[in-house]
């Protein structure tokens, strides 16, 4: 509840620093009409209210992160664990959330390792593991991979973070090997969708549960 409540009282701040921004650009583009002055893209989206996105993010998509996880023949196992724990809702909305994507293999995976281990997957252990999968905002790959030789910290809803290199791999807290799939790049990261974006994982992260 605090963190709606503070999300709806930054929202409120940034439309008023639109607001008093558009009245200054419309200002100064009155007073520039007559010699020739073409306002640019941005500051005509500024005059509009419509927010940016930060350099080198793609563009707002048209559907849902849910719409593009049950669209994707890639993410069946994704989307009966969205629907089995009610989340269709919760990615289906307006609030901004960067989901990292395991795919039907990841899974495939997953549960063979537990069953060969004899770990038994309990909706609590696999509704947090799905929490750990999802950011707070929209990140795209320039906010996620690391520069050089660091690691990108990326703080999850489960409360835990993971550990992004430059190359895309990915080091969780249990220490099972994870990477982002970076034999597909170009189709893995910035999936865009209109209320966030997806990169497509291809190991399931597992936290230190």
């Amino acid at each position: 509840m605090k963190k709606q409540n503070f999300k709806k009282m930054l929202n409120l701040r940034s439309f008023a620093l639109i607001a008093i921004f558009s009245v200054a650009v419309l200002a100064t583009s009155c007073n520039k009409e007559d010699d020739g002055y073409i306002p640019s893209e941005s500051e005509m989206m500024l005059k509009k209210g419509k927010p940016m996105d930060k350099p080198g993010s793609p563009a707002k998509g048209e559907s849902t992160i849910t719409e593009i996880v049950v669209g994707d023949d890639r993410f069946n196992t994704l989307e009966s664990l969205v629907i089995k724990f009610d989340l269709a809702g919760f990615f289906g909305g307006t609030d901004q959330y960067t989901v990292f994507a395991p795919t039907d293999g990841a899974f495939d995976r997953l549960f063979a390792f537990a069953a060969e281990n004899e770990i038994e997957l309990t909706d609590d252990l696999v509704l947090n593991v799905l929490l750990y999968h999802v950011t707070d905002g929209r990140r795209a790959s320039n906010s996620v991979l690391a520069k050089s030789q660091n690691q990108k910290v990326i703080e999850t809803l489960y409360g835990e973070a993971f550990l992004v290199d430059a190359s895309g791999n990915i080091a969780t807290g249990s220490g099972l090997p994870s990477s982002i799939d970076a034999s597909v790049r170009g189709e893995t990261f910035d999936i865009s969708a209109s209320n966030g974006i997806i990169h497509v994982v291809n190991e399931v992260l597992v936290p230190e549960l």
